[in-house]
């Protein structure tokens, strides 16, 4: 492999599922710049879980897990809203031999694979350029084309950049819009620090760590979810409910703790002591939405990753993690030695390896809050966290990879 000439990669975006892509393909040796258009990558006001598939993929990386400052989730507690009493759900599967699923910041895990992608380690290290939007793609060609009139060619491109993506409509052929999904979710985090001099909250410390989810049982969802992260420093609030008025050309806006309340105003009374908790972040009022299932995820050297792909609701848990699964499966098709010519046949079967699956998650998310009686399914269902969390998308690429391509 001394001769072997490493890959141009061009990665649009530069969250979650972009760095790993970057990390993932660093590590195979290539060269790769990320494109981000905001001058300030940073990722805000929100937690998320990460769970066992993600975790295996991140270990491989190298990460820190100390560094996403995690809180362990054991499972979740669910509360009925009206009556207050709460059936504690304790995941059904977790390989005994790895760590324990965790709930973290987003930004927490944003700044640990901008670490990796960026600093030492394995392969050269990634260039980061900020303040560059991308509004024009050639797939076939592997070019991208930035708003000052700047095009850059690459062997490779990977369509990181999210639910509106540039690159998707590229290879698509036509812009292809998220819809309305019918829920909206107010998000904030909250400041934990006078939690023991409030009233009626033990149902949020005691018992199970991890979270506490408090539903509505009737066919208009509502619910809260909530969970501590940023080593308890935080809570992570997320209260969604059904909303018909979702033709709102601004998905999110900010709203007051006034709104929430009267949302969620019939909620047993010591679940709305929650909002009692002062804010550290701006309350956001967002629409939820998801995309419909693509034709493909593929043209020539380009392929979408993430949300660009396969954007999901957040009731599995598994959105960041989907991401990372495809970061990893393409650093596994892709390794250093492989050539131009190579590259279409290695992305047909990056999208044969991820994209069944990514749209399994996509739809099932949608469909455990559309059915009232899959609400929840998730986590009382072993079946289900089986074939989510014990997945190790990485042996299945290198399986692939050895029968197809070694």
């Amino acid at each position: 492999m001394d001769s072997a000439q490493p890959l141009n990669v061009a990665i649009v975006g530069a969250g979650i599922g972009g760095l790993a892509a970057a990390i993932a393909l660093r590590r195979s040796g290539h060269r790769v710049q990320v494109f981000e258009a905001s001058q300030t990558k940073i990722e805000i006001g929100a937690g998320l879980g990460v769970q066992g598939n993600a975790q295996r993929i991140l270990r491989q990386f190298g990460f820190s897990r100390d560094s996403l400052k995690p809180v362990e989730w054991d499972g979740t507690v669910v509360f009925d809203a009206k009556n207050g009493i709460g059936i504690p759900r304790p995941w059904q599967f977790a390989r005994p031999d790895e760590p324990k699923s965790v709930l973290c910041h987003r930004g927490d895990l944003h700044d640990e694979l901008k670490r990796l992608a960026l600093g030492e380690g394995e392969g050269t290290p990634v260039d980061l350029h900020l303040g560059s939007k991308v509004v024009a793609c050639d797939p076939e060609a592997g070019t991208v084309t930035f708003s000052n009139g700047k095009t850059v060619h690459a062997d490779v491109v990977i369509g990181a950049d999210g639910i509106h993506s540039v690159i998707r409509t590229s290879i698509i052929g036509h812009a292809v819009d998220a819809p309305p999904s019918g829920w909206t979710a107010f998000r904030c985090l909250l400041d934990p620090s006078n939690l023991n001099d409030l009233t009626d909250l033990e149902w949020l410390t005691e018992g199970l760590p991890g979270a506490r989810s408090v539903i509505l049982r009737q066919e208009a969802l509502r619910m809260f979810f909530i969970y501590p992260c940023r080593s308890r420093t935080l809570i992570n609030f997320v209260g969604i409910y059904a909303d018909p008025d979702q033709e709102r050309a601004d998905w999110t806006q900010t709203t007051t703790l006034e709104e929430v309340r009267a949302k969620f105003q019939d909620f047993h009374p010591k679940f709305l002591r929650i909002l009692d908790l002062s804010p550290r972040t701006p309350i956001l009022k967002w629409q939820m939405r998801y995309l419909p299932a693509l034709p493909t995820w593929i043209r020539g050297r380009s392929a979408l990753l993430g949300d660009a792909a396969h954007a999901t609701l957040p009731t599995l848990g598994q959105g960041a993690a989907m991401a990372i699964e495809d970061a990893a499966v393409l650093g596994c098709l892709l390794p250093l030695g492989t050539t131009r010519e190579d590259i279409p046949a290695r992305l047909e079967a990056y999208e044969k390896l991820r994209k069944e699956r990514g749209d399994f998650v996509r739809a099932e998310s949608a469909s455990q809050a559309a059915v009232p009686l899959k609400r929840g399914l998730y986590i009382r269902s072993r079946e289900m966290q089986v074939r989510m969390i014990d997945y190790d998308a990485l042996d299945v690429a290198k399986e692939y990879f050895a029968a197809n391509f070694s």
